[in-house]
């Protein structure tokens, strides 16, 4: 330790208060952080690139510092999708500290780490009061049924309107529009559950049949179109 010259020649006087770290609320518990090694907890992050054209969510679930779990999804950008599958590889097993200061392919990626190491380290965790946090594994459960991110995509212009292409439920293939063109309504296939089927065995067409519902006034609408063609 190297001192200058201004402070070699000052008088030690004693330090009083030293009553450390305020605790953060982690896993059910006040924790008193000093090390890296002291944060548990699983909680999410967004991020954004540089030029803004793509995002991502990232779910990490942390053990003792550790990543043990990692959910990334991304959005707007197809370079980010391979990007995301480096970043799953990249992620579980290193501490939060060495996963911020690790590039994770994606400016996106990055910066949704930076935004969920600083959530995570202040104690604003999902598993905050969660007693003993969640078990690894418990990332799947933001995707539900079939494991699918949950996308919105919907497009609009002032000459021809709006056009719902996918909500939570899934891939839309019909709108509803009553008389004055209004959407009521719209059809849908859930994209998860018909992989699942015909993963399964079942043909094709009827596992597309079985996976597919519609919302709203769908049945006794005036008009059905194809929001990507029509």
């Amino acid at each position: 330790m190297i001192y200058s010259a201004e402070v070699q020649h000052m008088c030690p006087v004693a330090k009083g208060a030293d009553h450390g770290p305020a605790p953060i609320p982690e896993e059910g518990k006040w924790v008193q952080a000093k090390e890296i090694n002291d944060i548990s907890g699983l909680t999410h992050g967004i991020g954004w690139c540089a030029p803004q054209q793509g995002a991502c969510k990232l779910t990490l679930n942390v053990k003792d510092g550790v990543i043990q779990e990692a959910l990334v999804e991304t959005i707007g950008c197809s370079g980010m999708t391979h990007s995301a599958a480096m970043a799953s590889e990249i992620l579980v097993g290193k501490t939060i500290l060495e996963a911020l200061n690790t590039d994770l392919v994606c400016d996106a990626i990055n910066t949704a780490m930076r935004e969920l190491f600083l959530q995570i380290v202040y104690g604003r965790s999902q598993t905050a009061f969660s007693e003993g946090g969640l078990p690894i594994g418990a990332g799947l459960e933001d995707l539900g049924k079939g494991l699918t991110s949950q996308v919105g995509t919907m497009y609009a212009t002032l000459a021809k309107g709006p056009r719902y292409l996918q909500l939570t439920e899934g891939y839309v293939t019909r709108l509803a529009l009553n008389e004055g063109n209004e959407i009521v309504g719209y059809e849908f296939v859930k994209m998860g559950p018909m992989m699942e089927n015909i993963k399964n065995g079942m043909d094709a067409n009827e596992a597309v049949k079985k996976a597919t519902s519609h919302y709203g006034q769908f049945d006794n609408a005036a008009k059905y179109i194809d929001p990507r063609h029509e």
